[in-house]
């Protein structure tokens, strides 16, 4: 069966063009779009982009949609006043490692997923609160909201809450503490790293 060419551009239009405009709505809502995006991209490209590959794509798109120092400097918690400032700089080096190597090896295959951004952004004191579901056709949809704040004037995510589930700021910061506890902020950087390293597997 085929189809006009007209008729089809049309509809291809049709169809990107609705959300995009919805989701011009609030500003909040373009840096998740934008991870959206890059995740389906690594996604596509699978086992043929490698981790290597899917961890170059992805990395850009967390330093864009992210505020891995602010996220650092939370999950680590009141101890980040006793950490060196080289060491705080290691830290966040480590931390954006690990969440970079994480989306790479978490979202590494496709298999007709696709991402639904609601329109309604909730706003929490100064943060602002963005759900998106992951939808795939043999499987239950998962829902995914993203805590963002702005900072120099662009919103970044700070927390991710898998299925309304509690924070992944909390869970690290649980985490975090007993290994800072031990052996500071070294053992950190290393307890971070070899996270990494395992989702580079």
């Amino acid at each position: 069966m085929t189809f006009p060419i007209r008729s089809v551009v049309t509809g291809v239009l049709l169809t990107v063009s609705a959300p995009a405009l919805a989701q011009a709505a609030d500003p909040a809502r373009a840096p998740v779009q934008m991870l959206d995006e890059g995740l389906l991209a690594i996604m596509k490209g699978g086992s043929g982009m490698g981790q290597q590959g899917r961890i170059a794509k992805i990395g850009p798109v967390v330093d864009q949609t992210f505020d891995i120092p602010l996220i650092t400097r939370l999950s680590v918690g009141p101890d980040w006043v006793k950490v060196a400032p080289a060491d705080q700089t290691a830290l966040v080096a480590a931390m954006r490692r690990m969440t970079v190597a994480q989306y790479a090896s978490n979202f590494s295959s496709w298999s007709g997923q696709s991402f639904t951004i609601d329109p309604k952004v909730e706003t929490r004191g100064a943060d602002k609160l963005v759900r998106t579901t992951l939808s795939a056709p043999k499987d239950d949809a998962v829902p995914i909201a993203y805590r963002l704040r702005q900072s120099g004037g662009k919103w970044r995510v700070i927390d991710v809450y898998y299925r309304n589930a509690i924070s992944q700021l909390a869970t690290r910061r649980a985490d975090f503490a007993g290994v800072f506890a031990k052996g500071g902020a070294k053992a950190l950087i290393s307890h971070l790293d070899a996270l990494a390293a395992k989702s580079d597997r």
